[in-house]
């Protein structure tokens, strides 16, 4: 708890003990009335004086203008009747309770939150003049080396030039597992290092890095808020005033019309139900829980490694009906890998150990993955006039045998036949030949990520009715990729004004409320995201401009988050419905009930302070996602 709640838990606490006790004082008139007025302004003196304010500020038509009304007008009925003070005190007293209740589950969601505050690194080691100068993380220019200690976080994006560790990426991507890396691997801001020491090469200055990136989306969701956040705004707005003149109206012209007809007025019974039906009316529950309801499903999301840029991404995501996927990077993990070897003439172990010799020097994308399936490369093999022919592939003489590997031009340059393949390649070929003899050829190809069948399942589950596949890559590829996902639609060869185009067309063909999800990392996606009814980006690798475009960031690029944001934005609206239905259905039977004077003022309490405390209890339950 804060100080502050503290405070105004000790004057409920104290001022429950005060009215209780003063129930069995025997002494009446003035005196019974002072006696009541110490509990009364002890709980309740600040929402006097937000009431005072708001009527010198020309805006008096808020929750505190009504409490201070119908206490100090059944203080009056009291004067004017038996002398029970004792309700006033109990509105003012129970509407503090409510008060303190949505303070702290707001402090609960806001501390969920609060922990992404904690990724802001305060200093960064940086290297000068032979060791290292902490420096604020704004003054560390791109290109920098920085030294990172086991226990410190990573400041800023970058490269690690140095050094092997594990990071604990849990408060980026919900992810509790550490994270392995080396030398050669990208690191971005936020992460802890646990283990070893690091040297980092920085990549972006600290405004651009990944932690600032997090930290302007969370502070700034609050600002975008939902259709139904905005209809309880503009809902108060009016209904406020209509219900101070409806009160007004009930306490004047009934006894006024009997006053004319000969009868007695009674004005305190009057009075008295008008100020039950201020209190029963009060819009606390909707004001209070229907954006705490979005405040605590966003705090839940970005605890699960989803941000969500404002309530109204997240109330759009539980309407969506079509995904929409890019392929590399999104579905697939967007670097090439060895995916088969079909050797002729050798065993595969040796195919793949020429290959990766002859590639040893190269940079291209297509080498690494050769490499990497084969990391005994460097073991002591002479290599010596290695030639990159573009467009072809390259050669090199190891051990004395000139090695080459490429495509068909390259086989066709050095004099190799290159066997008509068999086998039906998604992929690209590398063929492998010796001394211009071939020895058969090794497919490397993009790979699905492991959880993107799993995610396409379950968001079937989550209510999505149709999954689509855009990518620029060749039909056979794309066809591959969606096969193995089990993709409703897909459409290969696609420019990024092709992918804009066919999610219009997608679009056109939507019906009634249902909307379109893009899901996409690349800088090429950026127009997409934008043009889609939700945008979902890949947050860890993917491109600045995807990341700024969507309206949804997954933290660890894993598409098994994407359900997961689905499943928790339909548990958040269904709170949301249930506390709006709940909440007016209550009022509006109660303030029939308070008109035609069948509802005291402990049926108003209940009314305006119990379904406030139901509410936001009820609103809570969004930020508890782990089961989700």
């Amino acid at each position: 708890m804060t100080k502050k709640q503290k405070k105004n838990l000790i004057r409920i606490i104290l001022a429950s003990v005060l009215m209780t006790a003063f129930l069995f004082v025997p002494v009446g008139g003035v005196w019974r009335l002072l006696l009541f007025l110490v509990p009364y302004l002890i709980v309740g003196y600040d929402i006097l004086i937000k009431a005072a304010k708001g009527i010198i500020h020309l805006q008096p038509f808020d929750e505190c203008f009504l409490m201070a009304v119908a206490t100090i007008g059944a203080i009056a009925v009291g004067l004017m009747g038996d002398g029970d003070y004792v309700e006033a005190v109990a509105v003012m007293l129970f509407y503090q309770i409510g008060e303190w209740f949505q303070s702290y589950a707001v402090g609960k969601s806001r501390k969920n939150i609060s922990k992404l505050m904690d990724i802001r690194p305060d200093h960064a080691n940086i290297e000068r003049g032979g060791g290292t100068e902490e420096v604020d993380p704004d003054e560390v220019e791109t290109g920098s080396v920085i030294v990172v200690k086991p226990g410190e976080r990573i400041p800023i994006d970058g490269v690690i030039i140095e050094g092997e560790s594990a990071l604990n990426t849990s408060a980026l991507t919900g992810e509790s597992l550490p994270k392995d890396v080396m030398t050669g691997d990208e690191v971005i801001s936020g992460c802890v290092n646990m283990t070893g020491v690091l040297r980092i090469r920085t990549t972006k200055e600290f405004g651009d890095s990944t932690v600032s990136r997090i930290l302007d989306l969370v502070e700034n969701a609050s600002s975008r808020k939902s259709k139904s956040e905005n209809f309880i705004s503009k809902f108060a707005r009016y209904y406020t005033p209509i219900v101070v003149f409806s009160a007004v109206a009930l306490a004047l012209l009934p006894p006024l019309v009997i006053m004319l007809s000969g009868g007695s007025a009674a004005w305190s019974v009057w009075i008295y139900r008008a100020l039950t039906f201020l209190v029963i009316s009060c819009p606390c529950a909707l004001v209070i829980s229907i954006p705490l309801t979005f405040f605590a499903g966003i705090g839940g999301a970005s605890r699960e490694g989803v941000l969500v840029k404002g309530s109204n991404c997240l109330e759009a995501l539980s309407k969506a009906k079509t995904m929409v996927f890019d392929k590399t990077g999104t579905l697939t993990k967007g670097v090439f890998e060895v995916v088969s070897i079909h050797p002729d003439k050798v065993d595969e172990n040796t195919l793949l150990h020429m290959a990766a010799h002859v590639e040893r020097f190269s940079s291209h994308p297509i080498a690494l993955s050769l490499r990497a399936a084969y990391p005994e490369e460097a073991d002591g093999c002479e290599i010596t006039d290695v030639k990159e022919c573009a467009g072809q592939g390259v050669t090199a003489r190891v051990n004395g045998d000139i090695i080459a590997a490429g495509n068909p031009a390259m086989m066709k340059s050095v004099g190799a036949l290159v066997e008509k393949c068999p086998h039906n390649h998604v992929g690209t070929v590398i063929h492998v030949a010796r001394n211009g003899e071939y020895l058969g050829h090794i497919e490397i190809s993009d790979v699905v990520k492991p959880t993107s069948a799993a995610a396409i399942a379950s968001l079937r589950k989550a209510g999505i009715k149709k999954t689509v596949m855009l990518t620029g890559d060749s039909e056979a590829a794309a066809k591959k990729a969606a096969e193995e996902l089990d993709i409703d639609e897909v459409y290969s060869g696609l420019l990024p004004e092709d992918k804009v185009n066919k999610v219009e067309e997608l679009l056109s063909e939507q019906k009634g409320k249902e909307l379109t999800a893009f899901v996409g990392d690349g800088i090429n996606d950026a127009p997409v995201l934008t043009r889609a009814d939700i945008g979902i980006a890949m947050g860890a690798l993917g491109s600045d401009a995807a990341i700024e475009a969507a309206d949804v960031v997954l933290m660890d690029d894993d598409p098994l988050k994407i359900s997961k944001a689905m499943r928790i934005s339909g548990r958040c609206m269904a709170i949301v419905k249930e506390n709006i239905w709940f909440s007016i259905g209550v009022k509006v039977l109660c303030l029939v009930l308070g008109a035609l004077g069948l509802a005291n003022m402990w049926t108003a309490i209940f009314a305006d302070v119990g379904v406030m405390v139901i509410a936001v209890l009820n609103a809570v339950r969004a930020l508890f996602t782990r089961k989700v």
